[in-house]
C-alpha cells in the first residue's frame, strides 16, 4: 500500500514516519555506543541487569 505524495498523514506505516523512525533508532544506538565507550559498561550493566 502507498500513500499519494501529497498526503498528510504522519502517523501509520506511512514515508514520514518510517523515515524519523529510522532516524530516531540511528540516533539512539551512537547514544548507546557512545555511553558504553565512555563508562566502560555494556547497556545492561549500566541499568543494573548485567
Amino acid at each position: 500500500m502507498t500513500e499519494s505524495p501529497n498526503s498528510s498523514a504522519r502517523f501509520g506505516f506511512v514515508a514520514f514516519a518510517e523515515t524519523w523512525n529510522g532516524r530516531l533508532a540511528m540516533l539512539g544506538f551512537v547514544i548507546g555506543l557512545a555511553t558504553e565507550l565512555l563508562t566502560g559498561q555494556g547497556i545492561l550493566g549500566q541499568i543494573g541487569l548485567g
